[in-house]
């Protein structure tokens, strides 16, 4: 459990915010607090829904939001509620900034093997069901030139083939998706599938030029 965890923690005592689905399968939002973090994890306490190992959440420190999966959990007695530890699993560590400034930066071993580098970016799209054609215009966030990440509280079942649309600065970019990953509550992981390799390079190139944090994470600052 939380003694398990290996890298350096620190304590603290953080307000958060936490959505998703409960064990019961009844979508929650609630505030909880941060009373041990890292860069790739924390224990959050005064949790009062049920939740399993596996699971995935939001969770929000100040204005900085993120996905977390759920690795243990604890009943904590009546007045503390639940504890729960929980493991980044999207690019954003929410509570960074209450870390000790050694430059020390969240890494993923699973993320940072993918071809493109995915920035925590809001890219507004209009994405639609190709099976009901109806429109939602949302801001993905976690984007790459290979796909994207929505929030909702109703995600999309795995599978779902979508037509996106979006703008990349006077580009017009209409694109086949699919939806790869599915969070009860939280959202859906979406694969561009109909995007030429050009305009894939178009695409990354322009993410890379306009995150004023694509610098901290290169190495030694390149």
């Amino acid at each position: 459990m939380a003694d398990q965890q290996t890298e350096p923690r620190v304590s603290v005592d953080l307000p958060v915010r936490i959505w998703g689905m409960s064990a019961e399968g009844r979508p929650f939002s609630q505030s909880a607090r941060a009373q041990s973090i890292s860069v790739d994890g924390a224990l959050l306490a005064g949790v009062e829904i049920q939740l399993k190992v596996g699971d995935v959440i939001g969770v929000q420190c100040g204005d900085k939001k993120t996905r977390c999966s759920v690795t243990w959990v604890m009943n904590a007695g009546a007045s503390d509620k639940n504890q729960i530890g929980v493991k980044l699993v999207a690019a954003e560590c929410p509570w960074q900034s209450s870390l000790p400034n050694d430059g020390t930066q969240v890494t993923f071993s699973s993320s940072n093997r993918r071809r493109y580098h995915r920035h925590k970016i809001a890219l507004p799209l209009e994405v639609r069901d190709e099976r009901s054609n109806a429109p939602l215009r949302i801001n993905a966030s976690d984007v790459s030139a290979n796909g994207c990440y929505i929030e909702s509280m109703q995600p999309l079942p795995l599978g779902t083939s979508l037509r996106v649309d979006f703008w990349l600065d006077s580009d017009h970019v209409k694109v086949t998706a699919m939806v790869r990953t599915y969070d009860p509550g939280v959202g859906n992981g979406i694969e561009f599938t109909g995007m030429p390799v050009a305009t894939k390079q178009r695409m990354q190139t322009y993410l890379d030029s306009i995150d004023p944090q694509m610098r901290v994470a290169a190495p030694n600052g390149k």
